[in-house]
């Protein structure tokens, strides 16, 4: 079966199966992750991704499966805003966390330092909410250890997470 794809076009803005990416304005759009490169100095970058999750969980880019991947022989500059809400609406818990995070040439990732800032804590009282950085998972992958206790309602995480990567080996 052949397909017969449309000429490029950017006047209008860019799509992918008629789903916007870049509007005519530059936006970009319905993306997964954006990933920056300065063109002089390639042996570094920076991505932005989203997390979720549900009560206790590890958070994932996009399948429940899926964490944030880390180049092998990198310094990693990690920055996230993780929140959690609950369904009744009585209770949200949100926090900054900044790491750095190494992955060694054999994709070993380690947590080298972090620092945790509560934005808001208003998690009902007998309830146990908790987030930590997660690095014992896969090779070169990193991401985020949720957990609930003490709760039957549902907590919903979801994570605004920034990793800037150096090549450095």
């Amino acid at each position: 079966m052949t397909t017969n794809l449309k000429q490029y076009d950017s006047a209008g803005g860019f799509s992918v199966d008629k789903t916007p990416i870049i509007s005519e304005n530059r936006d970009i759009l319905n993306a997964n992750t954006i990933e920056l490169e300065n063109r002089f100095f390639t042996d570094a970058k920076k991505i932005n991704y989203i997390l979720r999750g549900l009560n206790t969980s590890i958070l994932s880019v996009d399948d429940l499966t899926s964490q944030i991947v880390l180049p092998s022989s990198t310094i990693n500059f990690i920055t996230s805003y993780i929140l959690g809400v609950n369904n009744t609406g009585t209770g949200s818990y949100s926090v900054k966390i900044e790491s750095a995070v190494s992955c060694s040439s054999i994709g070993d990732v380690q947590v080298l330092s972090s620092l945790f800032t509560t934005i808001k804590d208003s998690r009902p009282v007998g309830e146990t909410w908790e987030v930590t950085t997660f690095d014992s998972g896969a090779a070169n992958r990193f991401s985020y250890s949720t957990t609930r206790a003490g709760t039957s309602s549902t907590i919903k995480w979801v994570s605004s997470t920034e990793v800037i990567t150096v090549s450095w080996w």
